[in-house]
């Protein structure tokens, strides 16, 4: 027993490693398919269950294999009639003083993933193709061509091996290619970098409620969201109206720093406690869009603290 279970233990754990050295790429296709981190690391479990039950290295190489088996998945959990989408997507822009409305449930939305569980080889082109527009953008498509768009466009794979991963011709490929290219909106440029010093001066006008401070840094288009709720903003003076109109009820609110989505996010604390994720879209140096996802419960996911300790909630 104890010679072959050693072997098996080995193969085992050899396999394993194998499969792990595929997750944060796996991650990011299928929240691309998604538009939730948590179902798509949901994904990437099931996926990697199938490859356990399935893969013969007679059949070729294990990462093609492993994406066949996570777009199945995928498309599995895509059979529901709603897609995913942001507030922008669902109606027009809300005026100032208009009621925030009921909330929708959660399948309804793109939900943020945190970048350090989609690290790619390039992280440039993840961070432009993880974004919550694009990632909403590809949500317009109809799930084969959503695949196609982001294997070929994406990713980089060829029309042969794509063809090959979707059990289809290289003639369908295309032609879902040419088709999801049509449909897909325009997700809109951001920066490549971000400036730390527009950060902290975001960070010191939100923390000390300074609405002209914080409208400064915005752009004059810039947008305001926060699901669960359909309502939100367009343009910085309907901002700012109801940021004055608000009186300052997240007053004391605390800001940690994180990243979602290729983009500068922060854990929002109101009295200590987790409050909202918030993430910024920052185009030309300044803030064009914030989504304040209104979800405790993704703490966690980013490994931000549910509670503030006292020299925090302090700190001047």
């Amino acid at each position: 027993m104890g010679h072959g279970a050693s072997d098996r233990g080995d193969r085992d754990l050899v396999d394993a490693t194998r499969l792990e050295a595929h997750r944060a790429e796996l991650t990011g296709y299928c929240y691309r398919m998604l538009g939730s981190g948590f179902e798509a690391e949901d994904a990437v479990q099931e996926t990697f269950v199938r490859a356990w039950r399935t893969y013969d290295p007679g059949r070729g190489p294990l990462r093609p294999w492993l994406f066949h088996l996570a777009t199945n998945v995928c498309l599995d959990m895509l059979r529901g009639p709603q897609r995913r989408a942001r507030a922008m997507d669902l109606g027009p822009a809300a005026v100032p003083g208009a009621d925030l409305g009921p909330p929708l449930p959660p399948e309804r939305w793109i939900h943020p993933i945190p970048d350090a569980r989609i690290v790619p080889e390039d992280a440039a082109v993840a961070r432009e193709t993880v974004r919550l527009a694009f990632v909403a953008a590809l949500h317009h498509l109809p799930p084969r061509q959503r695949a196609v768009l982001i294997l070929r466009d994406v990713l980089a794979w060829s029309a042969a091996e794509t063809a090959t991963l979707l059990s289809t011709t290289v003639t369908s490929v295309n032609s879902m290619l040419q088709r999801a290219r049509a449909k897909l909106p325009a997700a809109g440029a951001a920066d490549a970098e971000v400036d730390e010093a527009l950060l902290s001066r975001y960070v010191a006008a939100f923390e000390s409620h300074d609405v002209t401070g914080l409208v400064s840094l915005l752009h004059e288009d810039a947008t305001m969201s926060m699901p669960p709720f359909t309502w939100w903003l367009r343009g910085r003076e309907h901002i700012r109206a109801v940021l004055l109109a608000s009186d300052a009820p997240c007053t004391g609110a605390r800001l940690l720093p994180t990243r979602a989505n290729g983009s500068p996010a922060f854990g929002q604390y109101v009295e200590g406690r987790a409050f909202g994720l918030l993430v910024l879209d920052v185009a030309d140096g300044r803030v064009a869009g914030t989504t304040t996802f209104l979800d405790p419960g993704l703490f966690p996911f980013f490994d931000l603290p549910m509670s503030l300790g006292h020299a925090l909630r302090t700190r001047r």
